[in-house]
């Protein structure tokens, strides 16, 4: 593509939660058991159908979606728990650990090939004040040029508003830009209102995406670097 510049979404592109172990272990407690890939794609799914059918509502603060997105995660893998006390008992386990989001173990390396080859590297998320301290507690901060995040700028993906800031931010134009992220309505579609080109993540192939045929489409950012080089 020879694209000069490499912009990010965060969530489920370089950094995810150990939501689904978290979710195993709320039912083993109950007495049932599942395996971990089909809680996978249950949580995928899930995902995807959000995306779809409710724009928006991911990127807001948990409490104000997630017992609804937990209630059809449980409706996937058949099972019927009380969901406020399912929320609960879930957020005391995931508290356990010392960080909520984590980077992928190939997250730091792409990064840093991009930086290598003097590709600029920037990230246009849909989060809250947090943002910048899960970069920060992964190590990830020093490997962005700019950082444009909705609850700092007051627009949102896939609104053209946000990518024309950070173009402008960044001093690019949107031919030389390439636009990674895992949410095809907020990333593709929202990216392409400004003119750039986009490369969409989806971990299980076309699993939950089958109504459009984007390319690319990726399992995970780790083919990025040879995607701009090529």
């Amino acid at each position: 593509m020879g694209k000069s510049f490499v912009w990010f979404d965060l969530g489920y592109t370089l950094v995810y939660q150990q939501r689904e172990e978290v979710y195993r272990q709320f039912v083993q407690e109950q007495g049932a058991d599942v395996p971990l890939k089909e809680v996978e794609r249950a949580y995928h799914l899930t995902d995807k159908l959000f995306m779809r059918e409710y724009p928006g509502a991911l990127g807001k603060e948990a409490q104000t979606f997630f017992p609804w997105y937990l209630g059809i995660v449980n409706y996937r893998l058949g099972f019927h728990f009380d969901l406020h006390r399912q929320c609960g008992r879930m957020r005391e386990i995931q508290s356990l650990s010392q960080r909520k989001w984590l980077s992928f173990p190939y997250t730091s390396t792409v990064l840093d090939r991009l930086k290598k080859h003097a590709v600029g590297v920037g990230l246009i998320s849909n989060w809250d004040a947090t943002a910048r301290h899960v970069l920060e507690d992964n190590g990830l901060i020093g490997y962005f040029d700019h950082i444009v995040i909705s609850s700092e700028v007051g627009s949102e993906k896939p609104g053209k508003e946000i990518f024309l800031h950070a173009l402008k931010t960044a001093d690019v134009s949107p031919n030389d830009c390439l636009y990674v992220g895992d949410n095809y309505y907020d990333d593709v579609v929202g990216s392409s209102r400004v003119g750039m080109e986009a490369v969409l993540i989806n971990r299980f192939g076309r699993l939950g995406i089958e109504e459009f045929a984007h390319e690319p489409t990726i399992a995970s950012i780790e083919v990025v670097p040879d995607i701009v080089h090529g």
